[in-house]
């Protein structure tokens, strides 16, 4: 063990990574009115901003009473069956949540007032050309706005930077995400039509994290395969190489077709560098969606070195959400100079989800053969 990291067995320090390994917070919570009243909301966001005492003041659903539901069950005050409606209700220092999908996006931001505060779920549109809509968009508007790239606020994910930050991974030189499970996509009924499916709804979080700890690759190759057992659903299987240079190594393997016994499933994210290796498991989608346990693991380089346990202090969801809308309340009262998820840094997460798909279509080099 590298004598810098000697303090790692410390006891208790390890607990108190876990505790230091927080989302960012408002001093002062705003108000948040919710568009979309589906199962992401009842899920994730709604249980999410309960835990953090973040006050919801209103939901809107295109479809009749769905709001009036959903409002009844969380207790929120205030449903609307009109987006209009509660825009004109909404409070001046409001920040609406956004959770339709994205073919929806665009009319919904164009009805906003201008300089609005709001949460954007992911993807941003279904396409490059609705993501640099919806940017300009963000733009015109003076719209200060992100997108739910809610991996990067996950407890286990904040705890490996934490962990980074205290010296554990030294270099990083590589980094690999793994899923390998069954999901069941009928759950989500717009994906049956959808031309695009895993990477832009499930891998782009990947891409995202990828980001987050790398910066812009110089490129990427993919290939993206369809499940003959589900031919009716665009692809569902991925593999994903980015370039950042010749001593890194990152990918992404993804496979939700995988109906065989649990023991053979995994999904997880691992880094590697000069002093050790950080690993995280993303338990939701195991046995989606009752999923199992988020984990956080560290093993530094050398002999006898075992990979051990870091305390995980809730889940990628719902937790992860707190973060998403924290981070955006935050930056909006002026407590943070940095918003993780910017729409500017999203559109780049798109651009990559956009390269991936380009880079599948074209498929490889052929082998040539004398």
């Amino acid at each position: 063990m590298p004598d810098t990291l000697t303090h790692l067995n410390t006891p208790g320090h390890l607990e108190e990574i876990a505790a230091a390994a927080l989302p960012p917070l408002p001093r002062f919570p705003r108000p948040i009115c919710i568009v979309g009243a589906g199962g992401i909301i009842q899920s994730a966001h709604l249980p999410a901003y309960t835990k953090a005492g973040f006050p919801v003041l209103a939901i809107a659903d295109q479809q009749p009473g769905k709001a009036s539901e959903v409002a009844a069950k969380f207790g929120i005050p205030h449903s609307f069956d009109a987006l209009s409606d509660m825009i004109r209700f909404a409070p001046k220092d409001v920040v609406f949540d956004i959770a339709v999908p994205a073919s929806r996006l665009i009319p919904i931001l164009e009805q906003l007032p201008d300089g609005s505060a709001v949460l954007i779920q992911k993807p941003m549109g279904e396409t490059i050309a609705e993501a640099r809509t919806i940017r300009d968009l963000c733009r015109e508007k003076g719209l200060i706005a992100a997108v739910n790239f809610q991996l990067r606020f996950a407890p286990n994910n904040l705890g490996a930077v934490a962990l980074a930050q205290q010296g554990v991974l030294g270099r990083l030189h590589d980094m690999e995400v793994q899923v390998r499970t069954y999901t069941p996509w009928h759950l989500w009924t717009f994906l049956s039509t959808a031309p695009r499916l895993e990477i832009l709804y499930h891998s782009i979080h990947y891409l995202d994290l990828v980001r987050s700890w790398f910066g812009e690759p110089r490129s990427i190759y993919a290939k993206t395969v369809k499940n003959p057992q589900c031919e009716h659903l665009a692809p569902t299987k991925s593999t994903m190489i980015l370039d950042y240079g010749d001593d890194k190594r990152v990918f992404i393997a993804t496979n939700h077709a995988h109906d065989f016994p649990a023991e053979s499933h995994h999904s997880y994210a691992q880094w590697e560098g000069t002093n050790g290796a950080i690993r995280i498991d993303m338990g939701v989608n195991l046995d989606y969606p009752v999923g199992q346990p988020d984990r956080l693991r560290f093993a530094l380089r050398g002999p006898g070195n075992p990979w051990r346990e870091v305390p995980v202090r809730g889940s990628w969801f719902p937790d992860a959400f707190i973060g998403s809308m924290g981070s955006l309340q935050a930056y909006v009262e002026g407590s943070a100079t940095e918003l993780p998820t910017h729409f500017e840094s999203a559109y780049k997460t798109m651009a990559l989800v956009e390269a991936a798909y380009l880079s599948s279509d074209r498929g490889g080099v052929p082998i040539e053969l004398d």
